[in-house]
């Protein structure tokens, strides 16, 4: 019995002691929190650990690290939290461990998630009224962590966008990305204001979406119609060009270079006009853009040249609508400018005597080039509009070559015009000339033709000789891909020596898309025929084909 009593006794004596060393371990252990809350950018948190035997802390959460991660009574530890990746909140662990107990105490970890959010760092912006166009734009820098489109109201047309790139792959932490916004030059004396907002895509609510604010400054004022808003309009034209040679403000406009003003000794002038600009030049200059609006203020000029743009064949330009207001001009020369197209507006210009189109980049005959919308126009010119030089057309991958190659065949209503000039010269217009044997609406020549000009031959009108283009003066339509027949209304046309068609009219180049060859069938050795029907014309000392 006593040896019974005796282990029990011991047993009891073991347990109290154990459950001794128990609370003495429980009772050195010390955490400043068991809870670490953080705002979703991450960041570092400090909590002590105090347990008087060693430790080791972990986590299977690998956005958050603990430092040190082990150690042996009071150590101050820094949790590390990477930033978050999501708009949801998330929760982690950390473990520390007692190594000699083996007993575990856990921090919980609280980290909040991203809102959706659109931010500028700059949300206001100055701009000028005139740039050079390589200038006209600014940069917006914008932190977001979701994709979202730029609105831009419908009346502010100034002002346009690039497409952005906002990479998200490591989750939806806001990331910084930059919009380039362009912007056009301000037209009226007033500033311009606009404001951008911006929207998420994903159909979510942002807890935050800056707006833009942007001011245009005032263009400078010219006033209509006055000498003084003439010059002015001249200097802001070659400065928007950006012409090669510009005209010095300090000198008056007399002094200026191919600028003509009106002088009351010119016909056609009035008390109104006197000292305005009644013609100007403008030549070699580098633009990727319309004819500056200021060419409106030009109210008063009769003729206005524009020729020379720098690598105008690289480009796709529009005339734009302004010159379109000049119902006065009787000359306009817009070449080697880069044009593809003309507006229709340039109807308005109802007493156009003359205009020359020439070495641009026209893939066909502008619509607005007819008779009833130009009825004073007498010279057309528009040579030249080829991009660059392809012999064969058929042996080619090319597609815009300009030259009118888009033109299905010779453009009819040009000739029907009966222009005094018209020049088409080195494009690519394909097929073959039009006879107007079965058009019922070209005439033939009369006796009664006959008898008004004498230099007339009876050829004609026994011949019932198609009257085409009787008063056309000057016809060039050498070096473009035409082939065929020549028509009798050409070979015979009274102005057909003054044409000096051996170099303007017979001569073609190359091969057509279709493969045939450039050339006239029946082109005629020399001009012998002719003459021998036009007696009373001396023969020109021109070359035959045979010499």
């Amino acid at each position: 019995m006593k040896i019974i009593e005796r282990y029990l006794l011991l047993m009891f004596s073991l347990l109290a002691i154990s459950s001794c060393a128990d609370d003495d371990a429980d009772a050195g252990v010390m955490l400043d929190a068991d809870k670490i809350e953080i705002s979703a950018v991450g960041g570092v948190k400090q909590l002590k650990v105090d347990i008087a035997d060693s430790w080791i802390a972990s986590t299977d959460d690998a956005w958050i690290t603990v430092s040190p991660a082990n150690g042996a009574g009071a150590v101050m530890c820094e949790f590390k939290i990477d930033s978050a990746l999501t708009v949801e909140p998330r929760s982690g662990v950390v473990r520390i461990q007692n190594l000699r107990t083996m007993k575990s105490y856990d921090v919980s970890v609280e980290q909040e998630g991203f809102p959706y959010t659109i931010e500028l760092y700059d949300n206001s912006f100055d701009v000028e009224s005139y740039l050079a166009a390589d200038k006209r734009y600014f940069d917006v820098a914008v932190r977001a962590n979701v994709e979202f489109d730029v609105n831009i109201p419908e009346d502010v047309e100034w002002l346009k966008c690039d497409d952005y790139k906002l990479v998200l792959n490591r989750g939806m932490r806001p990331r910084q990305t930059k919009l380039r916004f362009h912007w056009d030059i301000n037209t009226m004396a007033a500033e311009r204001l606009a404001e951008i907002t911006f929207s998420p895509r994903k159909g979510v609510e942002a807890s935050r979406s800056d707006v833009l604010s942007i001011k245009q400054e005032a263009a400078e004022p010219i006033i209509p119609d006055t000498r003084s808003g003439d010059s002015i309009a001249l200097l802001a034209i070659a400065r928007n060009l950006d012409v090669m040679a510009q005209w010095d403000a300090s000198q008056p406009m007399t002094m200026w270079n191919n600028v003509v003003l009106w002088d009351e000794s010119m016909e056609g002038c009035t008390e109104q006009n006197v000292g305005r600009v009644k013609s100007a030049q403008f030549m070699l200059f580098s633009t990727n853009e319309e004819l500056p609006f200021e060419v409106r203020y030009l109210t008063a000029a009769e003729e206005l040249y524009f020729f020379g743009n720098a690598n105008t064949f690289l480009k796709n330009l529009e005339l734009g609508e302004d010159i379109c207001e000049l119902t006065q001009l009787r000359r306009l020369t817009v070449g080697g400018y880069g044009l593809v197209s003309l507006p229709e507006s340039l109807k308005n210009l109802k007493n156009l005597e003359y205009l020359n189109v020439c070495a641009n980049n026209f893939q066909r005959v502008p619509d607005v080039l007819t008779k009833r919308n130009f009825p004073v126009l007498r010279s057309l010119v528009m040579n030249a509009n080829q991009r660059s030089s392809v012999y064969d057309l058929s042996n080619t991958v090319k597609t815009s070559l300009g030259g009118f190659i888009d033109e299905e065949k010779f453009p009819v209503d040009l000739i029907k015009w009966d222009l005094d000039t018209l020049v088409l010269s080195v494009n690519y217009l394909q097929g073959k000339l039009p006879d107007f044997e079965d058009d019922d609406t070209v005439p033939v020549y009369t006796q009664q033709d006959i008898e008004r000009a004498d230099t007339l031959p009876q050829f004609l009108v026994d011949n019932r000789i198609k009257k085409v283009m009787p008063n056309t003066k000057r016809f060039a339509i050498n070096f473009n891909r035409l082939s065929g027949e020549l028509p009798k209304w050409l070979l015979y046309h009274p102005a057909l020596d003054w044409w000096l068609p051996y170099s303007l009219v017979f001569s073609q180049e190359g091969r057509a898309q279709d493969g045939t060859q450039a050339g006239f069938d029946n082109e005629p050795s020399s001009l012998k025929y002719y003459y021998e029907i036009y007696t009373s014309k001396e023969p020109w000392a021109i070359p035959s084909v045979e010499e």
